[in-house]
């Protein structure tokens, strides 16, 4: 039996019988509810439609390009006993195994990101080690730079709707270099359109670059967990891979190569990889028509004698009209003309906090009449760190059966100011509708000390007991608030005092005004005060955004001076004289 098989995954059909049989092991073992049919196709029930939005684009990261259809070899490379349960074995089997070191280095911390910001997704970095092989081949082998930059290009073929999606250009070619129509650029084969949203910067330096494994690595896992799909899942993972790429055979492409990562894979020095050959577009466009055979020319007749009167003949029957072809029903996408806003109130959160409203967007035809099962992006854009709850900063809705599509709910950062939601429908070129929204900084609106002790000193000592006050706000802690604390003059003289009591900076000097900030606990110590050799009652007043107020009382007092006890000798000599 050949090492590899259906080398040729040719639109749904899987060419050999060893191939049918891989394809009906790895449905048993890997996906409970996927099944292989007769032809060795895997048929996933249920399957999302969510990649799809009747464009003929689908809201994947590839914009459905071309994909390598080679499989991995009937058998698994055997894998090398490994030191740690948690590392995945090292083999030394067949080339096909053999992932290039920067590229592995790139999926195994992508892996690691994920498991800390979304540790529900279980993202195996076996799965993007499995997409990377279908979109690039390992980055042509392994072809980049020390950093994981491809040496050069990778680029799909150009999306003009001939044989492909037709997706006009979204970056003016500043990924792709066509400022005409997109292309799906770098290892993992993101469409500029997606890139803007989904990219990532996975190697720490400053930039998003999708020609580099690093950055394309990361983008793709949290591309496919931006829908909290758990990827131990078999329903979690389908809907993931097929979101990447909206088609049954690259679903069951991805998971051979999962299923043959997961049993041993080995590092190779870069560039040493193999490439695939054969790629889901291969004979595609169109095949000229065969010239026809000219006719051989007839020879002349002799004439002939005049012959009789021909026989009438039947008339024809006439001829069946032609069944006129119906015009093909547009899609719902087709028939949006416009987005409204369907009620969406005043966006305003509080930094830290998640936003009581939620945007509401109604598609409508050009006519105002509500249309169904759109698919509706929500972008969050500007200088903010507001993102949708789940930590995305994009999210796509299906509007219900009255139009509406409701985003999830905005969780506001910690960095205030406004921002901007963007709606727009996915498939078609209309004006996007803009929702404003604000984060204000956290607030406090009553401050109470924690103790009733006097605050007490003599000049020059230091007070015995450090101010601490807690702040909330309409009742709750009021966490992470700014505040400032000032010894100020008087009641009515709220400029800083240049005499009484400090605090000290770093270097020891005196400090009369700090900035400070509240605990989770809403709690502020404050540091320690000394007293200069001014006695007398001093004022200290803390404020916080929001407009809390308290007004702390400190008293300085002189030193005291002790009066002199007279000797018994003094004492008797005073009494004997009187």
């Amino acid at each position: 039996m050949s090492a590899h098989f259906g080398t040729r995954l040719r639109k749904g059909a899987v060419n050999t019988t060893v191939a049918a049989l891989a394809v009906a092991a790895l449905a048993a073992s890997q996906a409970p509810d996927v099944t292989a049919d007769g032809h060795g196709r895997q048929t996933a029930a249920d399957t999302p439609s969510s990649a799809d939005d009747g464009s003929g684009i689908g809201d994947s990261a590839t914009g459905n390009s071309p994909y390598y259809t080679d499989l991995p070899p009937l058998n698994s490379p055997n894998p090398a006993p490994s030191e740690s349960s948690s590392t995945t074995p090292a083999a030394t089997g067949t080339t096909e195994a053999g992932i290039p070191a920067t590229v592995l280095d790139a999926y195994k911390k992508a892996e690691a990101e994920l498991a800390q910001s979304k540790p529900g997704c279980n993202l195996p970095w076996q799965l993007l080690a499995a997409i990377g092989k279908v979109e690039s081949g390992q980055a042509r082998g392994g072809n980049v730079t020390a950093d994981g930059t491809t040496i050069s290009p990778i680029l799909g073929p150009v999306l003009n709707g001939v044989g492909f999606a037709n997706i006009s250009d979204t970056d003016n070619g500043a990924y792709d270099g066509d400022s005409t129509y997109d292309r799906a650029v770098g290892p993992m084969q993101f469409i500029p359109s997606t890139w803007a949203w989904a990219g990532r910067d996975g190697n720490a330096d400053g930039k998003k670059d999708p020609n580099n494994i690093y950055d394309a690595a990361l983008a793709a896992g949290h591309y496919l967990c931006r829908y909290d799909w758990d990827m131990s899942a078999t329903s979690g993972m389908r809907s993931a891979i097929l979101s990447y790429n909206n088609s049954t055979d690259y679903l069951n492409t991805v998971l051979s190569w999962l299923e043959y990562y997961r049993k041993g894979t080995h590092e190779i020095p870069n560039g040493t990889g193999t490439v695939p050959d054969n790629r889901s577009d291969d004979g595609t466009g169109y095949t000229p028509t065969s010239p026809s055979t000219p006719s051989t020319p007839s020879t002349p007749s002799t004439p002939d004698t005049p012959s009789k009167p021909s026989t009438p003949g039947k008339p024809s029957t006439p001829s069946t009209p032609s069944t006129p072809t119906p015009t093909p029903t547009p899609t719902p996408t087709e028939t949006v003309g416009h987005l409204e806003d369907a009620g969406t109130a005043g966006l305003t959160a509080t930094a830290g906090d998640v936003f009581t409203e939620r945007i509401s967007t109604r598609a409508e035809t050009a006519a105002g009449k509500a249309v169904a099962k759109v698919r509706i992006r929500f972008t969050v854009v500007g200088d903010t760190d507001t993102t949708f709850t789940g930590g995305e900063s994009v999210a796509t809705i299906v509007t219900d059966a009255k139009g509406v599509a409701l985003a999830p709910a905005l969780q506001a950062g910690e960095k205030t100011g406004g921002f901007t939601v963007r709606a727009t429908v996915l498939g078609r070129t209309l004006s996007a509708l803009d929702y404003k929204a604000t984060v204000t900084a956290r607030a406090a609106d009553t401050l109470a000390r924690t103790s009733s002790t006097a605050l007490t000193c003599t000049v020059g000592g230091k007070f015995a007991d450090r101010v601490e006050v807690k702040a909330t706000y309409m009742g709750a802690v009021a966490d992470k608030v700014a505040a400032t604390a000032t010894l100020i003059k008087s009641a009515d003289d709220t400029t800083t005092n240049d005499k009484g009591p400090y605090f000290k900076d770093a270097a020891g000097n005196p400090v009369r005004t700090l900035d400070l900030q509240t605990d989770a606990n809403g709690l502020l110590t404050l540091p320690e005060l000394y007293a200069d050799d001014t006695a007398g009652t001093y004022l200290l007043r803390i404020t916080t955004t929001g407009g809390a107020t308290l007004t702390v009382e400190l008293t300085v007092t002189a030193a005291e001076t002790s009066t002199p006890t007279p000797t018994p000798s003094e004492s008797e000599s005073t009494t004997t004289a009187s």
